[in-house]
């Protein structure tokens, strides 16, 4: 690595949006803005149900993530957040495992507001955008097993998490999904680095509810201890 790391309204309106299901995804703006992110799929932090492996990973770990402070989702309302849940959750993994840290910092920051940020990420998905990475992208010439964690907004990854997978060659590399989420556990992740990750192995998979990510270290090493994540 030749760098370091530096390192959302209300709930009748949530409700009504939940409802409305993938088809508002083509709806105006103002129908993104009255609904939640991602949908709800479990409360508790959960892990996909690929196989283990069978010995230690080949090479070295790389954690990239995205992650966007600011105001929130939070159990239907709103938080504002100085330090955004996935970078909460990449810092307890580095803490626990040898590992190499890429933040994934958009050219164009998204905003402190919760609803534009859902307005944004809407038109980025409907548009099958790819939004502009800050910095250089990382040599993945020596690593073997890469952890890619985001949110999860609206059932997928924000798509600056493909503008990354898209500028890399995965061949032989393991890829290990890590989510944060309010109602949608990994979403469809997996399938998505499985197209954009082509030659890579898309393996057992993370995610924690955002509400409770400060207290996921059980999950989390867990988690590591099942994929063969050997923890300091």
């Amino acid at each position: 690595m030749t760098r370091t790391d530096r390192l959302p309204a209300r709930r009748t309106l949530l409700r009504a949006a939940l409802l409305t299901g993938a088809a508002a995804m083509t709806t105006p703006a103002l129908a993104a803005c009255m609904r939640d992110p991602d949908r709800q799929t479990s409360g508790q932090a959960t892990t996909s149900t690929a196989p283990e492996p069978s010995r230690k990973p080949r090479g070295k770990i790389l954690l990239a993530y995205f992650s966007r402070p600011g105001e929130n989702y939070y159990y239907g309302d709103r938080t504002d957040l100085k330090t955004g849940n996935t970078e909460v959750l990449a810092r307890k993994i580095h803490d626990l495992i040898d590992c190499d840290l890429y933040r994934i910092e958009a050219a164009d920051p998204y905003p402190h507001s919760y609803d534009a940020t859902v307005q944004r990420n809407v038109r980025e998905q409907n548009t099958d955008a790819r939004p502009a990475i800050k910095d250089r992208l990382p040599d993945l010439t020596g690593y073997g097993t890469i952890l890619l964690a985001s949110p999860i907004w609206n059932v997928r990854a924000p798509m600056i998490m493909t503008t990354f997978t898209d500028g890399l060659d995965f061949h032989g590399k393991t890829v290990h999904p890590v989510t944060t989420y309010a109602m949608s556990g990994l979403g469809t992740a997996e399938r998505d680095y499985a197209t954009s990750c082509p030659g890579a192995t898309i393996a057992a998979g993370l995610s924690v509810q955002g509400e409770k990510v400060k207290d996921a270290d059980t999950e989390v090493e867990t988690w590591l201890r099942r994929i063969g994540l050997p923890t300091r």
